[in-house]
């Protein structure tokens, strides 16, 4: 049973998507990074793009021709991933019929991507950072020591210096995983990428769709991009693949999005004040309100002040002179995807 991938041709062209400075930095990184032989780690959220961002620097690398292999140390129970890894010989173990070469021999090279590198149990945490440092491994049930030739690009969806201190990673291996650190940013963090990644995931599902394209009309984008994407570019290409799927017509609308967005979206628009047993400050709850009918006027009426002021039953002046107070403030203005 094969508990680890090759990277194909469909994967080769898959680079991160996106025009927020935060991409293009990690961009300029990976293309330096790609030269060189250093071990990364690659830390973000669940769904961010770690793995591509590890497929790109092989792709870009002197090892580009070799295997990339991926493995999930989460996915696979610990007794078996040191077989996974490193191999094992036969009789090793019960079920051990005959040899078997692992990751490190298989991926020879080329490069090794060890996603949730934390689950990794602290045995084989030892074995790892002994092929970080001396480029060797021994397969299970093997008395010799084999030579490797390998990159390893790490990543993991928790802190590991956290993990460090709490006595659960080993303080050496991290500083031996983490000679170039790489943080992929949550989808929130670069909203404004939102637009580019629905029109790419559109554009991909639209090609698989028999009955023709469909688009995103702009209330519906909208709401995409006020949603604050927990499961990050991975949900939001569900989404879209979903909304697709199940489009009637030729045009996405608000209310064909998840219940769970328009849920969302509505709450950050018209949230409920609650009343603790410290007390409420009612001022502010005020100038909350106010300032999310401000920013609805504004987009409804395509950031035209006078048309918003309409909406609002303001003069045009008093709604410049509001927006001049809360500039820098609370990011009234800041109204465009």
């Amino acid at each position: 049973m094969l508990l680890f991938r090759r990277l194909d041709s469909a994967h080769t062209h898959r680079n991160l998507i996106g025009q927020h400075p935060l991409i293009l930095r990690i961009q300029a990184l990976i293309k330096k990074v790609a030269a060189t032989d250093a071990t990364v780690l690659i830390s973000g959220e669940s769904g961010t793009g770690k793995e591509l961002v590890a497929r790109q620097i092989h792709s870009l690398s002197p090892r580009a021709a070799g295997p990339f292999i991926a493995l999930n140390c989460g996915a696979i129970p610990a007794e078996l991933l040191e077989s996974e890894l490193f191999g094992h010989e036969r009789g090793a173990f019960t079920g051990a019929v005959g040899t078997r070469h692992g990751m490190f021999q298989v991926a020879s090279g080329g490069t090794i991507f060890l996603d949730e590198v934390a689950e990794m149990s602290p045995p084989l945490q030892v074995k790892l950072l002994r092929v970080l440092q001396e480029r060797e491994f021994r397969p299970v049930g093997s008395d010799r020591s084999m030579k490797t030739d390998v990159r390893v690009i790490a990543a993991s969806n928790k802190e590991l210096f956290d993990e460090v201190s709490k006595g659960r990673f080993r303080e050496d291996l991290f500083y031996r995983l983490q000679v170039i650190p790489i943080r992929v940013p949550p989808l929130r963090d670069r909203r404004s990428d939102v637009p580019l990644l629905i029109d790419h995931f559109l554009e991909k599902m639209n090609a698989r769709r028999p009955q023709g394209p469909v688009r995103v009309n702009d209330e519906a984008r909208v709401q995409l991009w006020e949603y604050d994407w927990p499961g990050n570019v991975r949900e939001l290409e569900n989404v879209i693949e979903q909304l697709v799927v199940l489009a009637d017509g030729d045009t996405i609308e608000a209310e064909n999005l998840p219940p769970s967005i328009r849920r969302f979206v509505a709450g950050k628009h018209n949230p409920t004040p609650a009343l603790s047993d410290e007390g409420f400050d009612f001022n502010r709850a005020v100038e909350a309100f106010e300032n999310q009918l401000i920013v609805e006027a504004l987009r409804r009426s395509g950031g035209n002040k006078q048309a918003a002021a309409r909406l609002l039953g303001l003069k045009r002046t008093t709604l410049v002179a509001k927006l001049r107070r809360r500039r820098g403030g609370n990011g009234v203005e800041e109204l465009t995807p």
